[in-house]
């Protein structure tokens, strides 16, 4: 049998990963103006790079919004389109080994697929996500270069910018530590330090979408929420999702190949 390509054509990157054997071989990013473009790019590096030949792929499976300007087979290959939302589901799940949670995309905007065993299905999402930190930041930082924004933010304090539970109240509240957030920015001075805007903006954007993660899963009974993306890639997670799963009795799961959930579950599509 031959090795299964899963390429994730988004708006920004595309990935792709190789699953041979139920093993994921060598996952990569490209970054490409052009969809198109970027798809025969990733798929022509992936091959070099892992000196594999046409005649060794067995089969190419497509997703993402990118795969609109696609109506052919990639290279002359067998290739099939897979719905986006159930490739995250199924990534999601064989990279986490749940098979009950919300899957919280976390791309240029942030979807919500809920998985009970072999019942995958999109439930919503919000406007916020990486696109939302990179447009913010280049208003606010004149910079959209998520490196350059990390490392401001590492240098930033987030006291300067929210107001906690702390700030308004002498005592814990009810379920809430002194250090939960009560208002994103509402500490912000008009001549605020880069690094704490940049902070500011990293938190706002990964809390937002942890709290409306939360929020998608009430009445269902799912204590489980698997993150991908790459947003997931973004250091200050692990800070912030902590403190979330504290007061909300929740869990984050961040996987091994987060980023590549989406084109792994592509490529188990075909398998199943």
């Amino acid at each position: 049998m031959g090795i299964i390509i899963g390429i994730d054509v988004g708006i920004s990157t595309t990935k792709i990963v190789g699953l041979r054997e139920d093993r994921v071989v060598s996952p990569i990013r490209t970054t490409a103006a052009d969809q198109v473009a970027s798809l025969y790019g990733a798929f022509g590096k992936y091959l070099h790079d892992n000196h594999i030949s046409l005649q060794d792929v067995e089969q190419v499976m497509l997703t993402g919004v990118g795969t609109a300007y696609v109506d052919e087979a990639v290279y002359g290959i067998p290739t099939q389109k897979v719905d986006e939302f159930i490739a995250d589901g199924l990534g999601a799940r064989f990279e986490s080994g749940l098979s009950k949670a919300i899957v919280v995309s976390m791309g240029t905007g942030t979807s919500f697929v809920q998985c009970d065993g072999d019942d995958i299905r999109h439930i919503g999402g919000i406007g916020i996500g990486g696109g939302t930190l990179q447009g913010l930041a280049r208003v606010m930082l004149n910079t959209r270069d998520p490196k350059q924004i990390q490392s401001l933010a590492m240098k930033g304090d987030i006291r300067n910018i929210n107001l906690s539970i702390g700030d308004i109240s002498t005592h814990p509240l009810p379920g809430l530590p002194m250090e939960a957030t009560a208002s994103l920015f509402s500490k912000a001075q008009y001549n605020a330090r880069q690094e704490d805007i940049a902070i500011g903006l990293i938190t706002m954007v990964l809390q937002t979408i942890g709290s409306a993660a939360i929020l998608s899963a009430i009445n269902s009974g799912i204590k489980d929420f698997v993150l991908i993306g790459n947003l997931t890639l973004v250091p200050q997670c692990k800070d912030v999702y902590p403190l979330l799963e504290k007061i909300y009795g929740v869990r984050f799961h961040i996987p091994k190949y987060a980023e590549f959930c989406t084109a792994i579950g592509a490529a188990l599509y075909y398998k199943k």
